[in-house]
């Protein structure tokens, strides 16, 4: 059966990405939209087809028609909105970043279990064909032991010196409570920490970070390059940013007995097609694939539905949300501090 959702914030996110994607996937139906403006929520589900408009969100969570909540409020946000539709009985879909704190990360978790719904987080990424078949080619021991890794996701604006280019975000981006601390990190970061996770397979023990931010003066960094211990011993290196334009936004992982490049995988470049290299003792090959600018979201809502129906995780589960917030409050300490910071993963 459909899995009905209703959508909690509005936004261009939402407009641009996870309404569509909601409505283009297989058996999912849009049934609600709240936002704190009828108004607004009315010409949102107006413009995606949505059966409802609620101003309430209790009147969202009351509606029996909706299973599942996709949360696109603030980063500050995420805990109350979870923890409510979770007692209200509803599976929760949750933007990234999960919370701006750990003990919020840990609350939402335990607010889904002890209500026995699924908590899922939007890193889209893990859908990607390339990405998922370089995991599997990793975890195969394709490549040998892992050694070295980097990823990218930046964006700029050519000639744009020092102001923020935000590209449509919302104004509570520039707000240093409400979106955890971090701003590069919390918009790109989240995003490659994440991947090298999936793709690695292992947990991040060690963050030190160099920033343009972090400091008095500018407490939201443009700019962040991190270098990340995981747990078998591989050293990383993630980049994210809001002042590199044209910006290379791939990935390459290193083992002991080759290499695995991802090309334009971590963003979708329009008429630019992603390319997957491998290198390695068992074979050389390149493989081109386009997608559509839908197709992540899409397939993280049928990989959703299918974690509710049969009673499994989802491909970025709470956990996997909870470590990326380790990495992030490791990332802006180190960033203050100027000191590498060491992670001992909560147990859960």
């Amino acid at each position: 059966m459909a899995l009905g959702w209703g959508i909690i914030s509005t936004g261009r996110h939402v407009d641009g990405r996870i309404a569509p994607a909601i409505n283009a996937a297989p058996e999912a139906e849009l049934i609600g939209i709240y936002s704190r403006s009828q108004e607004r929520a009315e010409t949102y589900a107006k413009k995606h087809n949505a059966k409802a408009a609620y101003d309430r969100l209790d009147d969202l969570l009351n509606d029996s028609r909706v299973d599942a909540v996709f949360i696109a409020s603030p980063n500050s946000l995420h805990p109350r909105h979870t923890i409510q539709s979770a007692r209200a009985g509803k599976h929760v879909f949750t933007e990234k970043t999960m919370a701006t704190n750990l003990e919020d990360a840990i609350h939402m978790i335990h607010a889904c279990r002890e209500n026995d719904v699924k908590l899922g987080v939007g890193f889209h990424l893990r859908q990607h064909p390339f990405h998922i078949k370089a995991s599997k080619l990793i975890a195969e021991g394709t490549i040998g032991p892992i050694v070295l890794a980097h990823a990218q996701l930046s964006y700029g604006k050519r000639g744009q010196v020092r102001e923020p280019w935000r590209s449509g975000l919302s104004e509570w981006w520039t707000e240093a409570d409400l979106v955890g601390g971090a701003f590069a990190m919390m918009a790109n970061g989240v995003h490659m920490v994440d991947l090298l996770r999936f793709l690695i397979g292992e947990d991040v023990v060690e963050v030190s970070a160099m920033t343009d931010g972090q400091i008095e003066t500018q407490p939201l960094e443009q700019l962040a390059q991190l270098s990340l211990r995981f747990a078998g011993g591989a050293i990383t290196n993630v980049v994210c940013s809001r002042r590199i334009p044209d910006s290379r936004n791939d990935f390459i992982v290193y083992g002991v007995n080759g290499r695995i490049i991802g090309t334009n995988t971590t963003t979708i470049i329009p008429d630019s097609p992603s390319l997957l290299e491998v290198l390695s003792d068992s074979g050389d090959y390149t493989e081109e694939q386009g997608l559509g600018a839908l197709a992540n979201y899409v397939a993280e809502m049928e990989d959703f539905r299918q974690a509710v129906e049969q009673d499994r995780e989802p491909s970025a589960s709470g956990i996997d949300g909870l470590r990326v917030v380790e990495v992030t409050q490791a990332m802006v300490e180190s960033a203050w501090n100027k000191r590498s910071v060491r992670i001992d993963p909560v147990k859960i």
